[in-house]
């Protein structure tokens, strides 16, 4: 767009325009607008306000833990960025006419709290300065903004069998179990401080009452639709796992064998697709199974086989065109971090 406005402001200039400009005393310059403290980010005209980062914090972070107002900060900026995404979104399911019954509210709320009693999930809200509506209300612009992603990512993934083939035959070696073996994917929480933390958000649980406060919220997040490996990506604390999804790849069963009783049996007495938290000594590790692989030889005559390599190559371009898609929106957007912008002038300094 700014090509054509130099174009024509030089087509001005040509026929004379310029001395009448010279002539005529330059305007006051317009006063910067006024910022309410409150308002912590602006996208395309709509308002992100302080208290929807401070709910969301309240809400997501370990209600256990006191960081100090330099961590809390960097917390909440992160926060903050997901907000505008959020935000990014639903506008755009505004735009496409996507809606979310409130069934489907009510579904995820009941599955936030179906592990606890009542009235310790209220307790729970209490202690985190929420209300049911506050929890309902965050719930139902998580499950809108991933209906956008399904609708303008997931459904526009194709894997042809021309694709399946060539993958196969890349990769015939990998196909050659010669045990029967589990593909396993972790997200580990613990109690104490971790040295070699390599999620994306940074997030490390240090006591035990925060390392439980942390898995009850990353199982909301999985129930809310999120994809475990984003989850493992953001949250784990497994520096060697966490930056590939949780992926720990194929488990023989003889390992397996060797593993603490309710590790092994939450892998072989699990349906493929489902997660289980197991708790120990303050620590929890959310163990998903991917897929049971008995031991021999596989080829694509065999459904298991095409339907798994189908879904690897579906995972992958779907996490690429995922990642190309927000990217893309938030850059089309126009957003102004007005936490960053004074994070950035205060040097450092909490606003």
């Amino acid at each position: 767009m700014h090509g054509p406005k130099r174009i024509l402001l030089s087509t001005l200039i040509a026929v004379g325009f310029v001395a009448a400009c010279r002539s005529t005393p330059a305007p006051p310059a317009t006063p910067a607008t006024t910022v309410s403290p409150d308002t912590w980010a602006v996208v395309d005209g709509r308002t992100i306000t302080r208290d929807a980062v401070e709910k969301a914090f309240r809400r997501t972070g370990n209600a256990a833990d006191s960081p100090s107002d330099e961590e809390a900060f960097a917390a909440k900026l992160s926060l903050l960025n997901e907000l505008i995404v959020q935000d990014i979104l639903l506008a755009r399911a505004r735009q496409m006419k996507i809606e979310l019954p409130d069934t489907e509210i009510d579904t995820a709320y009941a599955d936030a709290k179906k592990n606890i009693t009542e009235e310790a999930f209220q307790q729970e809200l209490s202690r985190r300065q929420l209300t049911p509506a506050d929890m309902r209300e965050a719930l139902g612009r998580e499950l809108l903004a991933e209906k956008v992603i399904r609708q303008e990512v997931a459904s526009k993934i194709a894997v042809t069998d021309q694709d399946v083939t060539a993958f196969f035959n890349a990769n015939r070696a990998q196909f050659n179990v010669a045990e029967e073996a589990y593909r396993i994917a972790q997200i580990v929480v613990t109690p104490v401080r971790d040295g070699q933390l390599a999620n994306r958000t940074g997030d490390d649980a240090t006591t035990p009452q925060a390392a439980a406060a942390k898995v009850q919220m990353i199982m909301e997040r999985l129930k809310a639709g999120t994809s475990f490996g984003d989850v493992a990506m953001d949250y784990s604390e497994d520096p060697e796992s966490a930056p590939r999804g949780g992926d720990l790849g194929l488990v023989p069963v003889s390992r397996l064998k060797q593993a603490p009783p309710q590790l092994r049996d939450a892998v072989l007495k699990t349906t493929p697709g489902t997660a289980k938290v197991v708790s120990a000594g303050g620590a929890h590790t959310i163990v998903l199974v991917v897929a049971h692989e008995p031991a021999g030889q596989r080829d694509l005559s065999m459904p298991a086989v095409r339907q798994g390599v189908t879904e690897t190559l579906r995972s992958r371009r779907e996490q690429l065109l995922r990642a190309a898609y927000l990217t893309a929106a938030r850059s089309d957007a126009k957003v102004v971090n007005h936490l960053a912008r004074r994070l950035v002038e205060s040097q450092g300094k909490i606003p």
